[in-house]
């Protein structure tokens, strides 16, 4: 079942029992499949639900009052983006699908309800938000003092532990459904800036980025450009 990716990551940092596990199943209902660019959550919605992404990637995201998206964060299999909106009801952010994606949702009724049962599964999905909040704060470091060249190890390096702890991870591959323009806008540069130092990593052996497909040559040394600490995640 698809929805056993986010419990595999929610059992990564929490021991949750069958009884947890089985309480999680019965809510995340109904699930969508969304195309690539579509809005799964936008700003300014009331929350009344909460999804997970069940297969494919989305990001979350911010428009400027002079029209410029930032991005804010990527989202894999597994990941809540907007669990938040348990408890902060409107959202402040747009929620867009990457690639084409399966979503599961749940209400904030039901969810509610589960963990009020299930103190031990409230603990973790907690947890989660925390965790995402760690990511978060290392996104802005990784914006606000890293060379461009920095900045791209650095999310390449947080793509490879993320999706390696979910099994995405093969022979030092995986799938990034990204544009060099989305690039851009996640990491503060421009796309001529992105272009440059993808070339520079594939003329140097570090990694090669085509066809949507990332394949790591030196993922030492991606670690050391990027200054990523892999147990801050």
């Amino acid at each position: 079942m698809p929805i056993e990716m986010m419990i595999r990551k929610l059992r990564l940092h929490s021991e949750l029992v069958q009884d947890d596990l089985s309480a999680l199943r019965s809510i995340v209902t109904p699930v969508k499949y969304f195309p690539q660019d579509a809005v799964i959550v936008r700003e300014g919605d009331i929350s009344t639900q909460s999804c997970v992404l069940m297969s494919g990637f989305a990001y979350r995201s911010k428009v400027s009052e002079h029209g410029k998206r930032q991005i804010l964060s990527f989202h894999i299999a597994g990941d809540m983006p907007d669990l938040q909106g348990l408890l902060l009801k409107k959202m402040d952010h747009d929620l867009t699908t990457l690639s084409p994606a399966q979503v599961g949702f749940m209400s904030h009724l039901a969810l509610r309800r589960v963990i009020a049962a299930r103190p031990s599964l409230g603990l973790a999905l907690w947890r989660e938000t925390l965790l995402d909040s760690v990511t978060f704060r290392q996104w802005i470091v990784n914006l606000g003092t890293r060379t461009a060249a920095g900045r791209v190890a650095y999310l390449i390096a947080e793509l490879h532990q993320r999706l390696g702890t979910m099994g995405l991870v093969k022979d030092e591959q995986f799938s990034f459904p990204v544009t060099q323009s989305k690039l851009a806008e996640a990491l503060g540069l421009s796309i001529v800036h992105i272009n440059r130092v993808l070339q520079s990593f594939r003329a140097q052996g570090v990694l090669d980025f085509r066809k949507q497909v990332v394949t790591l040559r030196d993922i030492e040394k991606i670690v050391e450009l990027g200054g990523f600490d892999d147990g801050s995640l």
